[in-house]
């Protein structure tokens, strides 16, 4: 457990050392405020769609700091000594995982009232997405880390890892912007999808990275 809890603190350490989880928020935040240029003054329509964008904006943030995630530990050879000291790569995924929604979860749902106050949301529209964004922020968690793991070592890597991520994040944004209007059943939906994900990314991630392993 002490090896697993280094690990998380370590990578929280290195998200926020490297700027990536400042970057992913400044973006999810332009991305909110260039939303109402783009939509025009009327308050109304602001108000209806604005949880929407927020999920958008979430996801998108959420594909930045991919290329950080596994890629640096693959080249310097970290997992290489993680795994000779008897860490099993699905371990490692897994700790990765958590680390990346520490440093990525929270401040998104605290900049998320940032982006409420801006797209004008209702108190009630804002508590409905944070609700959301906390069920389904693991998913997105886990969604890129297995997403980075697949696409370690690829030319482009950062491209290619939108192609992979943001079809698999659909269900993700579907149940999320759905939850808003307080439908109970999108957000157990909602939930289902981002349990799924985080049960399975650290396998798929973990044999992803094996496969790196000299």
């Amino acid at each position: 457990m002490t090896g697993l809890g280094a690990l998380i603190t370590r990578d929280v350490r290195i998200a926020w050392a490297s700027g990536g989880v400042v970057n992913a928020l400044a973006f999810f935040l332009l991305v909110t405020i260039l939303f109402p240029f783009a939509v025009g003054p009327d308050t109304a329509l602001l108000a209806r769609i604005g949880g929407g964008a927020i999920w958008a904006a979430a996801l998108l943030a959420a594909l930045m700091p991919v290329e950080r995630l596994v890629g640096p530990d693959a080249e310097s050879g970290v997992l290489d000594q993680l795994s000779v000291r008897g860490f099993s790569m699905p371990v490692v995924a897994a700790a990765k995982i958590v680390a990346h929604w520490i440093s990525f979860g929270p401040p998104l749902l605290l900049a998320t009232v940032i982006a409420a106050g801006l797209l004008g949301l209702s108190t009630q529209t804002l508590g409905m997405v944070e609700l959301g964004l906390l069920i389904g922020t693991p998913g997105l968690a886990a969604l890129a880390v297995a997403t980075a793991a697949l696409v370690t070592g690829l030319r482009g890597a950062g491209s290619v890892a939108g192609l992979v991520m943001l079809p698999l994040a659909v269900p993700l944004l579907i149940f999320g912007a759905g939850s808003i209007d307080g439908g109970v059943g999108a957000l157990k939906l909602l939930g289902a999808v981002s349990l799924m994900l985080v049960a399975g990314a650290p396998f798929v991630a973990g044999a992803a990275m094996r496969g790196t392993l000299d």
